[in-house]
């Protein structure tokens, strides 16, 4: 890159700069400047001067150019304050756009580095400004937050108000959004009713605010605005009666079962193996490799035999195991060795077949299973001949469907608080089974039905007639819920009528996490609200 373009990209935003020299080598591009300007104004009393008292150079860091930082040698002159009451003798002048007071970098530079700190906080920062040839700190990135000052406060219409965890289960605070702009407002030390109703009392004009069932919040609202309506979010009043759900189907466990199938209800078995087993072959093998393989093998066994030599030698001789020259010397013709190996033999798993296709009428299919009790019953065999037989009735009766796996409390909760589209073919099918053996759950799936369509089309001020209907019924569960909406009745309803919802806080909660996590040993509260509240909105 050419000394000119140098020149042409760097100063085209500093019009009182001349630059008297650029050294632009393979590792660093150093460029050599000094103000122009005749007067500058003085920081204190803002009045301009002309009278020259020094100069002296500052070397400024500035963004780097083509993956070399730049280093500016710039010439700065001291001038004198000609006010008389000005607390100031002398000052240095200012470059707007390029130095800052104090600073030992360039305020493009400067500007970068805030927002790799806002985003990236201190170690992910340092390594990325790393890669664009800039040495920085990670306490120095965290400084240049903690720097920054303040947005301005505002005063939203619609206030969400959450929870979240500096330290779960010992340290919280509170987040404050808005909920119109889904921008956060606040994060407040502490999550007591006192520190909410002082913000809300100090920030006059707050007319709704969305919050969950916390009593703590609802009361810091009536105390510190007290005029304002406040809005239970849906999703936190649905969780509840989910809740109440699942103890109602705990309460009937015992019927989300299938009736099991009696003895009479299940097709027979034989009981013989043969019935099982594929047709005998009608002859010998004659044809293929096993059989011209055996038929050799046969005539070169016999042939060594008759020549006096000795099974263990004739071994060794062909290469083959003693159990192999031992069938085939024992067989008087190879026509013995190639017939079906079910024919006119026995399996150790004979004596206890009855007991095994008895207990396959009763239900049990599990090979493991089967094993263990055979076992007990005395069986001494392995379990892959079990296996094999397992497989066989299994095939034998294709049409006998396995027992399925009860559902689970949490399947049957699931599927009664889902909407009916969302549910697979035999979830539909099974929850019906269940609704028809249980009257208490078809009636808490009745209720669950009605209340989402309440809270779907916005109609609460149906509420009353749905809790009159819960309580009509014998529904302990669902009662205690209804008794917990009545405490918070207004909330409820307004949540329940209003279009809004804690949706953007429940967002910025989980935000929050996600910058813990990235502040790992250095989140504390301070640090924490610039980033959440700088961040959010675009400062640096």
């Amino acid at each position: 890159m050419s000394d000119a373009l140098l020149q042409d990209l760097w100063f085209r935003r500093a019009d009182d700069i001349v630059v008297e020299g650029i050294d632009a080598g393979d590792e660093l591009v150093a460029i050599q400047a000094r103000t122009s300007g005749s007067r500058a104004a003085c920081p204190c009393c803002g009045v301009l001067s002309g009278s020259v008292h020094s100069r002296y150079v500052r070397r400024l860091a500035d963004r780097p150019v083509g993956s070399r930082p730049v280093v500016i040698a710039l010439q700065v002159r001291r001038f004198r304050c000609r006010e008389h009451v000005c607390p100031r003798a002398t000052f240095v002048e200012q470059v707007d756009g390029l130095t800052f007071r104090h600073g030992r970098r360039s305020s493009g530079l400067q500007d970068v580095l805030r927002h790799v700190a806002l985003m990236l906080a201190g170690r992910a920062g340092a390594r990325l400004v790393r890669t664009l040839t800039t040495v920085v700190s990670r306490s120095t990135l965290l400084r240049l937050v903690r720097a920054l000052p303040d947005p301005e406060p505002s005063t939203p219409r619609v206030l969400g108000v959450d929870e979240f965890a500096l330290l779960k289960g010992h340290n919280y605070g509170t987040i404050l959004v808005d909920i119109e702009t889904r921008q956060p407002v606040d994060l407040l030390p502490g999550r007591s009713i006192e520190t909410v109703a002082r913000w809300l009392a100090d920030h006059p004009g707050v007319e709704v605010i969305c919050r969950d069932r916390s009593l703590t919040y609802a009361e810091a609202g009536r105390v510190g605005a007290p005029d304002a309506v406040h809005v239970a979010d849906r999703w936190h009043i649905w969780k509840n009666l989910v809740e109440a759900v699942e103890k109602t189907v705990v309460q009937h466990r015992a019927l989300l079962r299938e009736p099991q199938k009696t003895v009479a209800d299940r097709p027979t078995l034989p009981l013989d193996i043969e019935d099982l087993a594929p047709p005998p072959a009608t002859g010998p093998r004659r044809t293929g490799k096993l059989s011209a393989r055996v038929r050799e093998q046969h005539a070169l066994v016999h042939g060594l035999l008759a020549e006096g030599m000795g099974l263990r030698k004739i071994s060794r001789e062909l290469g083959l195991a003693r159990d192999t020259v031992r069938r085939l010397a024992q067989a008087a013709g190879p026509d013995e060795l190639l017939v079906g190996r079910w024919t006119g033999r026995t399996s150790i798993l004979d004596p206890h077949k009855p007991y095994l296709h008895r207990r396959w009428r009763e239900g049990c299919t599990n090979a493991a299973r089967l094993l263990t009790e055979l076992r007990d019953q005395g069986y001494q065999g392995g379990a892959t001949i079990v296996r094999q037989y397992v497989r066989r009735l299994r095939e034998a009766s294709p049409h006998d469907e396995a027992p399925r796996r009860p559902p689970s409390v949490r399947d049957v909760t699931s599927w009664i608080t889902r909407h009916p589209d969302s549910l697979r073919e035999d979830q539909a099918r099974q929850l019906k089974d269940i609704l028809t053996r249980c009257p208490k759950l078809d009636q808490t799936a009745g209720h669950v039905r009605e209340f989402a369509q309440l809270m779907n089309n916005r109609r609460g001020r149906d509420l009353h007639q749905w809790i009159a209907r819960v309580e009509a019924d014998d529904l302990p569960a669902l009662h205690t819920f209804t008794t917990g909406l009545g405490q918070d009745f207004d909330a409820v309803v307004a949540g329940l009528t209003m279009p809004y919802s804690s949706g953007p806080v429940e967002g910025h909660n989980n935000k929050i996490k996600m910058l813990k996590r990235q502040m790992f040993g250095r989140a504390s509260f301070d640090l924490l609200r610039k980033r959440v509240l700088l961040a959010a909105h675009g400062r640096s």
